[in-house]
């Protein structure tokens, strides 16, 4: 599985991360390193414990890499230069909620570049919002079996629900988009496509499946919101 590492100035930062990402990977989280603070405990980033971290978590399945402020890059870049892990990437997102959508994203069976991808696009559901419209993912029309759910959990699709269903697609050989009346088609594999859509208690959510596994990947899914994703 991918490996993750947070570099931050701030231990307390990096943990409180690392946790919340955490939460929102099911049913597995992948392995997740925090080099944070300078060797002495202080506040700052140290290239030499960067480089331990990387290695730590390096896989075959590649390692991502997430920073806080300006330096902290600096140092991680530095750090690749002591490592020799595979391919290591440093993730040009935000550290919290590109760390959430990464992670969640992993946990859903994405490789190294549709994770790195989520990551970048971590901050679309709070620009919508907002009211500044990023650029749309072209995405293909959807074709196959579609049925449509009706979510019934309180809150509707905020984070947890929505990494709920992108976990349960997991190992499954199928091409998942959802959408609503109102919003065109995401992949469903994306936390943050999944919880742009904004759907709530009430929405239908349309589901439509292709592949090997499309009648498995949408039973999964219907089962998930008639239990009100657990909540």
């Amino acid at each position: 599985m991918i490996g993750f590492v947070v570099v931050s100035h701030s231990v307390a930062l990096a943990e409180a991360a690392v946790a919340l990402a955490s939460e929102m990977a099911t049913p597995t989280p992948p392995p997740i390193a925090v080099a944070a603070g300078t060797a002495d405990g202080g506040t700052g980033t140290d290239a030499a414990l960067i480089a331990r971290a990387i290695e730590s978590v390096a896989s075959d399945d590649g390692t991502l890499v997430f920073t806080d402020l300006g330096s902290a890059i600096l140092s991680a870049e530095l750090a690749l230069e002591l490592v020799d892990a595979g391919e290591v990437r440093l993730a040009a997102a935000p550290l919290v909620e590109g760390l959430v959508a990464a992670v969640a994203r992993a946990a859903a069976g994405g490789d190294l570049a549709e994770v790195e991808r989520e990551a970048r696009r971590a901050l679309e559901a709070k620009l919508r919002h907002l009211g500044v419209d990023p650029a749309a993912e072209e995405l293909p029309e959807p074709r196959g079996r579609s049925e449509s759910f009706v979510l019934t959990n309180q809150i509707g699709l905020h984070a947890r629900p929505a990494a709920a269903l992108a976990g349960a697609l997991r190992g499954l050989d199928a091409v998942v988009r959802i959408g609503t009346a109102t919003k065109p088609a995401v992949d469903g594999r994306s936390l943050v496509g999944l919880m742009a859509l904004g759907a709530r208690k009430g929405d239908a959510i349309d589901v439509t499946a292709e592949g090997p596994d499309a009648d498995r990947a949408i039973d999964a899914i219907g089962e998930l919101v008639a239990s009100g994703f657990g909540e």
